[in-house]
């Protein structure tokens, strides 16, 4: 029978030491972690190094396709490849509360052992602490990633009028699959959550000239574009149709009231590229399991006074301008 956590797991003594050697280092181990000092101690690496750091708050935290450890360790890695980094090293610590199921939290170490092993970088610290029942909500997540850019850093100052746009591959499955097993709806939706690192690394290793990189989580794909845009001060206009969105992930939202196009991904990415570079890139995104039904979705433009930051057109073909959400519609999706 599994066990239950209580407040003397999270005590520092006999029990959180039990915790620790019993159901975290065994899936996780690796020379810097079996130290159990209080620092990591890496060895050199040459080229520019990239941090992030996040958190993460899913609900449930098993769903198809993934469990609240994976989609920890993916999303902070995603993040690294956002930058051209190639992931290196993470931390990783568990807010638990009490009475959280033990059989839970070995379901989430393994979620985050096996992204740590598809993608190549090991977690090299830890910690766990301990809330009274009723302060938290089963387990919760904190991150660190560490990693290394070889070539330029992509960011969006980079982007000029003409790059060209592209999505890894089909939007909103991630948030979707989540509200789905919350809400009871059955289907057959399958999160896209997925370490990005080895789709990004043969994208910049093909020659295309890419100038920026960025995953639609919290907001999905309208969110990042409208950010994008007012970072540059530029204007970008995606093609309704040319937006891949799953007819099961499509009916979700249809009967949740949601927008597919403000609904967490946490295994895509968008892609801007210079002009003329766009059908290349999509051949070498296509060429990967994670990228095959990746596509070119809109381009960006000059922005003139008075004009919306992002802008779509629809089937129909008028332009619809894409704001910023007010509200919260989706709570503790990543």
């Amino acid at each position: 029978m599994s066990g239950r956590i209580v407040l003397a797991h999270g005590g520092g003594g006999r029990l959180t030491r039990e915790l620790v050697r019993s159901l975290f280092i065994p899936p996780l181990t690796n020379e810097y972690l079996a130290e159990l000092g209080d620092a990591a101690v890496l060895p050199p690496v040459s080229g520019r190094l990239a941090f992030t750091t996040d958190a993460f708050v899913v609900d449930p935290p098993v769903f198809p396709g993934g469990d609240l450890g994976y989609l920890a360790v993916c999303g902070t890695v995603n993040d690294l490849a956002m930058v051209g980094a190639k992931p290196i090293a993470l931390s990783w610590a568990l807010i638990l509360e009490e009475g959280a199921d033990e059989d839970l939290l070995r379901t989430v170490t393994a979620g985050a052992s096996r992204a740590c092993r598809e993608v190549g970088a090991p977690i090299v610290a830890g910690d766990t602490k301990v809330v009274p029942r009723g302060k938290g909500d089963r387990a919760f997540v904190t991150t660190a990633g560490l990693g290394v850019v070889r070539q330029t850093p992509l960011s969006d100052r980079l982007l000029c009028p003409g790059d060209e746009v592209l999505v890894s591959g089909p939007v909103g499955d991630h948030g979707a699959t989540v509200l789905a097993a919350r809400h009871g709806l059955g289907g057959e939706l399958v999160s896209d959550v997925a370490p990005l690192w080895p789709l990004v690394d043969k994208l910049l290793a093909s020659g295309v000239e890419v100038h920026a990189l960025h995953d639609p989580t919290r907001g999905g794909v309208a969110t990042v574009c409208y950010e994008v845009a007012e970072r540059t001060g530029l204007r970008v206009e995606l093609e309704e149709e040319a937006i891949p969105v799953r007819p099961s992930v499509r009916a979700v939202m249809e009967v949740l009231g949601l927008d597919p196009l403000y609904v967490a991904c946490e295994g895509r990415f968008l892609a801007f590229v210079a002009a003329g570079q766009g059908e290349k890139a999509l051949a070498v995104l296509r060429g990967h399991p994670l990228g095959q039904q990746a596509n070119l979705v809109g381009k960006v433009k000059l922005r003139q006074p008075g004009e919306a930051p992002v802008v779509l057109r629809t089937a129909f073909g008028p332009l619809r301008p894409l704001d910023l959400l007010s509200g919260a519609e989706l709570p503790r999706i990543c």
